[in-house]
């Protein structure tokens, strides 16, 4: 089992960032993809970004391109996910998840609320 405890969320205004953390615990996170996703209200859950274990390949969804990245530190078993030009249509909870590969992310964290007010 790996345990996901999201950091970081907040209210920011159009334009802002945010940066959130995940730490893990548990299992060695640094065997393990990650990715961060996010559910807006009435909206399915998508897909943010993810990274690879050791963190070299990076992959992004088209909506967060340039704007956001996302790292690793597995020494510290911690994600990241650096948010930049922040606008209203990026309010969601954000969800951290880890999995045995690339496309399967089987533990999540409980997510955080992340607001951008126009």
């Amino acid at each position: 089992q790996v345990q996901l405890v999201e950091y970081g969320g907040g209210l920011v205004q159009a334009g802002g960032s945010l940066r959130l953390s995940c730490a893990a615990s548990g299992r060695t996170f640094s065997r393990y993809p990650a990715g961060w996703f996010r559910q807006a209200p009435g909206r399915e859950r998508e897909i943010v970004a993810r990274i690879s274990s050791r963190g070299a390949i990076t992959d992004y969804a088209d909506f967060v391109k340039g704007r956001f990245t996302i790292s690793r530190d597995n020494a510290k078993n911690t994600a990241y996910l650096q948010m930049n030009s922040l606008n209203p249509e990026d309010t969601a909870v954000y969800y951290c998840a880890a999995g045995t590969n690339w496309d399967l992310f089987e533990y999540w964290g409980q997510g955080t609320q992340v607001t951008v007010s126009s």
